[in-house]
């Protein structure tokens, strides 16, 4: 460990190249945190890291080179994240998200780290979901009881619906506005009466570091969503507008499968404590800014 890592706080970020991922790493790089990128993919450029480490969660003895003793703070953000893929692919998300997280907590174990905190969803306590649901409350499950057993504090987020101008296909909003502009029209599966609470993934990383500030929120649930509830036709009417009256919107009225319509909640004893961005990213704006980048990355493919 070198002298800059032995004074200054560690975090490890697993899925540090993905889509929060990189909104959570420059905000602790911003914080002056010592930050160590362990993602199966390479960091994109412009991201502020001090180091990246090549990482399959599947392979354990990779994970446990990744993490070093005593590091502060474990993020995991990695694994399957898109609920429509991981519908079609239980091995998969099985083998990512539940044997992948267990390989992270073991490692954590054995190096004294001091904190682990893990991106679940609101999916996790939901009837809906499918096995993506079901992956992130078995890792909840299993986090709460290493606590228990080996008392490694953790904190559990569980993200609401997230959008950013860093997006990929996997990112539901960004398939809406890549539609919008590709196409000239948008494809909803359901009836746009579903209701969401949307927050830029730039706010949510500021939530997701502010947590670490104090210690109430240690061995807590977390729910980070947007401040403003809104349906998905008014949705789709703001990205209609914002590009032109000419995009056309189709809703099939067929049941969303899946996804919730309007809570994801289902009875549960554990419940999680809710935290808003406040000031916070203006959905229209951000979805300006992200049409912007879906525009140049349809310019540079043609």
């Amino acid at each position: 460990m070198s002298s800059k890592e032995m004074n200054k706080k560690n975090a490890v970020v697993f899925g540090g190249s993905g889509f929060l991922g990189n909104y959570v790493v420059n905000e602790l790089a911003n914080r002056g945190w010592v930050v160590r990128i362990a993602d199966i993919e390479k960091p994109p450029e412009g991201l502020l890291y001090d180091d990246f480490l090549k990482c399959d969660l599947t392979d354990k003895n990779t994970i446990q080179r990744v993490i070093p003793k005593n590091t502060n703070v474990v993020y995991n953000f990695a694994g399957m994240s898109d609920l429509d893929e991981a519908i079609n692919k239980p091995y998969s998300t099985m083998e990512l998200n539940v044997m992948g997280n267990l390989h992270i907590l073991e490692t954590c174990r054995k190096q004294d780290v001091k904190h682990f905190i893990y991106a679940s969803s609101a999916y996790a306590c939901s009837e809906t979901g499918s096995f993506y649901g079901i992956s992130k409350l078995a890792s909840e499950k299993i986090i709460e009881e290493y606590q228990i057993r080996y008392g490694l504090d953790f904190t559990i987020i569980r993200y609401g619906s997230l959008y950013g101008e860093i997006a990929d296909h996997r990112n539901g909003v960004y398939r809406l506005l890549r539609q919008a502009l590709e196409k000239g029209e948008i494809l909803h599966r359901g009836d746009g009466e579903e209701i969401r609470e949307y927050i830029h993934a730039r706010d949510a990383a500021k939530l997701s570091i502010d947590i670490l500030i104090s210690k109430e929120f240690r061995n807590q649930h977390i729910m980070i969503t947007g401040l403003e509830r809104m349906k998905q036709k008014d949705l789709l009417k703001m990205i209609q507008e914002i590009i032109s009256k000419k995009v056309i919107i189709r809703m099939t009225n067929k049941h969303y499968s899946g996804h919730y319509e309007v809570t994801p909640y289902s009875f549960h004893p554990i419940v999680a404590r809710k935290l808003v961005a406040n000031p916070y990213i203006d959905l229209g704006q951000g979805l300006v800014e992200c049409l912007k980048n879906v525009h140049k990355e349809l310019l540079e493919k043609n």
